[in-house]
């Protein structure tokens, strides 16, 4: 007969067998992030680079699209990282605040406003963009109890398996290829947009029964200066420049006296397009509703001269080891920007 301690060895490595086989046919099934939606990629990538960051945006493809990180660098020497992710809600962006600061304590916190008009969760395929990237931690659970929509529970969140074990028949070599390491797809955030369709017949906004912003999205935005506060951090509110979806001058008076209440600065880059030399009909590659790469450099230069000057973000060139990192970061970014010209 098999003795005590026997059956105790097969049962543990029975139970060991069957994780490791969960763990690689979850590793299979989730979804990739590679060839499409490539934006659902960059909320993992943020634990893999190398920081810390003095400036940090958070918030939806108005961020992720329209700023780019190697441009602040190249002109000021500000070391930065965009935590954005495709329509991302403001309780998510709370939330992967939370997240950052376990990991650094950045100078100054970007946050982009758009997202002040979303008062529920608006679909599960923008959550998983947004939540599935982040590392399991207590803001991540946090964001998704904060985030799930009808239908939806927490479990096949902390288990993506439970949620993607169907996509058998729908597996490429593409799953096999990016099972254990995914090739970047952003920079320091940024995703690059190369091409170009000029902004033409752009909608006008419709007059909305209510111009008030939902209370929760107050909330969040008071919790989001508070825990900015409180780690000695600075925030600042932007409207990135984006012709659609329209921005009502009655949300902007909501911001600009927010923000005066408080003490903080909002810059409504969209008012300043012409200053800032965006031209609709070369730099955005979708009609108006974000930058392509010229156009997110140009914004960049623009913001990344007040960064510096009026807020005082400091110039890391010539410092060895951050000069090092952000080598290798300029030598990627134009890699794949020079791909465009050819």
């Amino acid at each position: 007969m098999m003795s005590k301690a026997k059956k105790i060895v097969f049962s543990v490595a029975g139970i060991l067998v069957l994780v490791v086989l969960l763990w690689l046919l979850q590793c299979l099934f989730v979804p990739k992030y590679m060839s499409k939606i490539p934006e659902g990629a960059l909320i993992a990538e943020y634990y893999r680079d190398k920081g810390p960051h003095d400036v940090v945006f958070v918030g939806d493809c108005e961020v992720y699209e329209n700023f780019s990180p190697i441009t602040l660098w190249e002109e000021y020497g500000i070391t930065s990282y965009i935590r954005g992710s495709a329509q991302q809600l403001i309780w998510q962006s709370y939330y992967l605040l939370e997240d950052t600061f376990r990991y650094e304590t950045p100078e100054v916190v970007v946050f982009n406003v758009l997202a002040m008009k979303y008062g529920t969760p608006q679909s599960e395929a923008y959550n998983r963009l947004n939540i599935d990237g982040m590392r399991l931690s207590v803001s991540k659970v946090r964001c998704i109890l904060a985030s799930m929509t009808e239908g939806e529970d927490l479990i096949s969140y902390i288990f993506p398996l439970l949620r993607y074990h169907s996509r058998w028949n729908e597996l490429t070599i593409e799953d096999l290829k990016y099972m254990f390491f995914r090739e970047r797809v952003g920079h320091s955030g940024y995703l690059m947009q190369k091409g170009v369709r000029p902004a033409v017949d752009v909608p006008l906004g419709i007059p909305l029964e209510s111009y008030e912003f939902p209370e929760i999205c107050w909330d969040y935005l008071d919790r989001m200066l508070e825990l900015c506060n409180s780690h000695g951090t600075r925030l600042i509110l932007i409207k990135a420049p984006s012709l659609y979806p329209y921005w009502y001058e009655e949300w902007d008076d909501q911001i600009l006296t927010y923000a005066k209440k408080h003490g903080m600065k909002y810059y409504n880059l969209l008012d300043m397009c012409d200053e800032i030399g965006i031209d609709w009909s070369t730099d955005t590659y979708d009609m108006g509703l974000h930058l392509n790469v010229w156009g997110a450099e140009k914004l960049s230069v623009y913001f990344g001269k007040i960064l510096s000057e009026e807020v005082g973000i400091p110039d890391r060139r010539g410092e060895p080891e951050v000069d090092k990192i952000w080598q290798e970061k300029v030598m990627a970014y134009y890699a794949e920007k020079n791909e465009v010209k050819k």
